[in-house]
């Protein structure tokens, strides 16, 4: 019987040994697997803004990532670098990499960008904007992968409208839209150069000619005739006006093409009259009297005397008409006693008494019988000769 407990005693003490060994390694285990998941750091993962905390052993960012099998481009953006030492309640920022077709002036570039906005992606490349160039899509716009922006660089262009001339900015368009963007309207008959269709490239010169055409119309007046008709009963180289003449109007229409405001054409189309004209009659007179030479003193009339200078033509000459001033054919009264005269001094058609030629009247003018000159009539050259140049005495009778 003591035999038997001291075997049970031995038996049941070896068991609790074990018992209690078993369970110490397992306290153990428990201890160190709570001291080492102590240990670890949390860290917190900004993905493309979006966070996700997690607990770490890594020693670098780079670590951690591929202890999370985070994957990073080439051309993605780690804040901090991925040999940053791993802290406690650090804060990673993962930005991922997006491809964008950017063409400048169409020359297409691929390009990597963690940029969020089409500003911060032209900053990053050091692109300027002006202000008159043509973005699309705008700065505000959001990148994403595989998107196109493209940027026309404007440029001077000297647009003349009408004659007004400017210089105006604009990317690479037809003329047309240049027109468009510059609120400029073409009317029906205006011509623009080069051509609506035509592009517009750096250093062009874009014209407008603003054309119109016109109707002027303009009043003009129609000189009236001077009818002459003989009169017997008044002495040769008497005029007497019968009636008065009387000026007409016409209105005549204009087709005018105008361009920039300068006229460059002017075309008749009707002519409408306003009032007739009115010939003007006037009686010339035909009736000649001539007088018989004398060189008796006491046959000398009376009358307003003095001296002249004289000399003599005649009508039978090289070029000679024989119509004096006042219309008398010489050739056909060869025998009439006719003297040129200044009519200033001697009035034309006046009768008058020139010593050594006796009666004669003034019926014509010369260019060279100015003042106190006249020249006398002679039907022969050699008569006109022989009286030669000399200074007489004349009377005025009438």
């Amino acid at each position: 019987m003591t035999h038997l407990k001291t075997v049970l005693t031995r038996m049941f003490t070896g068991k609790w040994l074990l018992v209690s060994i078993a369970g110490l390694l397992v306290l153990g285990t428990a201890v160190s697997v709570g001291a080492y998941e102590l240990t670890k750091k949390t860290v917190t993962i900004s993905i493309d803004g979006k966070d996700q905390t997690v607990q770490t052993h890594a020693d670098t960012v780079k670590g951690l990532l591929k202890e999370n099998d985070i994957a990073v481009g080439a051309h993605d953006k780690i804040e901090p670098g991925l040999d940053s030492k791993i802290k406690d309640q650090m804060k990673i920022t993962w930005i991922q990499s997006n491809q964008v077709k950017l063409n400048l002036d169409g020359e297409e570039k691929k390009v990597w960008t963690t940029a969020d906005t089409v500003k911060e992606l032209l900053e990053s490349e050091k692109i300027e904007v002006g202000e008159h160039d043509k973005l699309t899509p705008d700065m505000n716009a959001n990148i994403s992968d595989g998107m196109a922006v493209n940027l026309e660089k404007a440029f001077k262009v000297k647009l003349n409208d009408g004659g007004k001339e400017k210089d105006v900015w604009t990317t690479s368009i037809t003329v047309a839209d240049l027109l468009k963007q510059n609120k400029i309207q073409l009317d029906e008959m205006d011509r623009v150069e080069p051509g609506k269709d035509a592009f517009v490239k750096k250093g062009a010169q874009v014209k407008v000619t603003r054309v119109e055409k016109v109707t002027d119309v303009v009043e003009e007046s129609v000189d009236y005739a001077v009818v002459k008709r003989k009169d017997s009963d008044l002495a040769k180289g008497k005029e007497k006006v019968v009636s008065d003449g009387k000026k007409g109007k016409v209105e005549k229409h204009y087709e005018v093409v105008m361009e920039n405001g300068k006229e460059v054409s002017r075309k008749l189309v009707k002519t409408e009259k306003v009032s007739d004209s009115k010939d003007k009659v006037v009686a010339v007179g035909t009736k000649v009297q001539t007088q018989t030479v004398s060189r008796s003193k006491s046959s000398e009339p009376s009358g307003r005397e003095f001296y002249v200078s004289s000399t003599a033509y005649t009508a039978n000459c090289a070029g000679c008409s024989g119509i004096t001033a006042t219309g008398y054919n010489l050739k056909e009264n060869p025998n009439a006693k006719v003297i040129a005269v200044d009519p200033s001094v001697i009035p034309l058609g006046s009768k008058v008494w020139v010593e050594g030629y006796g009666y004669a009247t003034a019926l014509d003018t010369g260019g060279a019988i100015n003042g106190k000159k006249i020249d006398v009539f002679f039907s022969s050259k050699s008569a006109a000769t022989s009286w030669g140049r000399k200074t007489v005495r004349i009377k005025i009778i009438d």
